[in-house]
């Protein structure tokens, strides 16, 4: 398929998850009855379904476009939204709100707002310990962002150690990364928040093919190289980090969905950078709602369901032998 292809096939996915998957569930519903207003299909379909749904699609999207971002300005493929720590602070900050009893996980309360400040101090601790004079090193932000991670998973595991047994299964739960039913008043808030992120970073798409190659080559064309470099950073952090306080920490969806349209459509970011939006979320609403049918009516997390596809998909690229080409 060409190009323009792929992006309108990811609009159709989109609209069809939107349209189609709100459906699919251990319960049986009708969408005439859920239209008409009829109980408890409506509920079902328009109250815990459909939001879910249009959460998995934002989170999902936002992932993957920091993916795209984390690789570019890292020049790694293997590099992730999670790798800068951001989703390490973001946790700590919410198993720290949940000790404190601030609110429930999964909604704007006091534990997004922990979640996010503790996503918003690991940047500014690993940027801060990996700038020299106004530039950023690569190499010193991601050992920057492995150390914060180790530091932040410890004081997780003490929190959870000293917390009261019925706080603790809400922390292994948020840990494990969950798309849950929110009130549509979080979506537009969560909306409000991120496309303005994407819509500037795929504006300046150019510059980020630019700077793929390199600062000195990115600057030699016109390109302000540090101050997109900390922009882009700015924008990967804010990313990760308010999704992550939300639904918690969801990885492989910035590697797997990415690196996939790279290998199909190249390194260009003009269109790299908008399918990875498309493509990422429709793949994370399709992941939960695979996660609540597999076991119903158990459900799996679908931070569990991506960790098991993006675990065999890391190793292969780990032993692939092909050369990423950037531009």
């Amino acid at each position: 398929m060409s190009r323009p292809v792929w992006l309108i096939a990811g609009m159709v996915a989109i609209v069809a998850s939107v349209l189609l998957l709100p459906l699919i569930g251990s319960a049986d519903i009708s969408l005439a009855r859920a239209w008409a207003g009829t109980s408890p299909d409506k509920e079902i379909v328009f109250d815990i379904r459909l939001p879910r749904v249009l959460l998995g699609l934002l989170a999902g999207g936002a992932l993957s476009v920091a993916g795209v971002m984390c690789q570019a300005l890292l020049r790694d493929a293997l590099a992730t939204p999670y790798t800068l720590g951001v989703a390490s602070g973001a946790s700590l900050g919410a198993v720290a709100a949940i000790c404190l009893g601030w609110g429930e996980a999964g909604q704007f309360n006091g534990v997004w707002l922990a979640g996010f400040a503790g996503a918003a101090i690991a940047v500014v601790g690993v940027v801060g310990l990996a700038s020299d004079g106004g530039r950023l090193s690569s190499f010193t932000l991601l050992l920057a962002g492995v150390t914060l991670n180790s530091i932040c998973l410890a004081l997780i595991l003490f929190l959870q150690s000293v917390s009261s047994f019925g706080k603790s299964l809400t922390i292994v739960r948020w840990l494990m990364g969950g798309i849950d039913t929110v009130e549509y008043s979080t979506l537009v808030w969560l909306a409000v928040l991120l496309l303005p992120v994407v819509g500037f970073v795929l504006l300046r798409a150019r510059d980020w093919n630019l700077l793929a190659v390199g600062e000195d080559w990115a600057a030699a064309r016109g390109v302000p190289a540090q101050r997109m470099i900390w922009s882009g950073y700015f924008a990967i952090s804010v990313l990760t980090g308010l999704v992550t306080a939300l639904t918690g920490p969801i990885g492989f969806v910035g590697l797997i969905v990415p690196h996939a349209l790279r290998l199909k459509l190249g390194a260009d970011h003009r269109v790299l950078l908008p399918a990875s939006f498309l493509y990422g979320a429709a793949f994370l609403a399709v992941s939960d709602t695979a996660a609540r049918i597999i076991l119903a009516p158990a459900e799996i997390p679908v931070g569990v369901l991506t960790a098991l596809l993006g675990g065999p998909f890391f190793i292969l690229l780990l032993r692939s032998k092909r050369r990423s080409t950037w531009l």
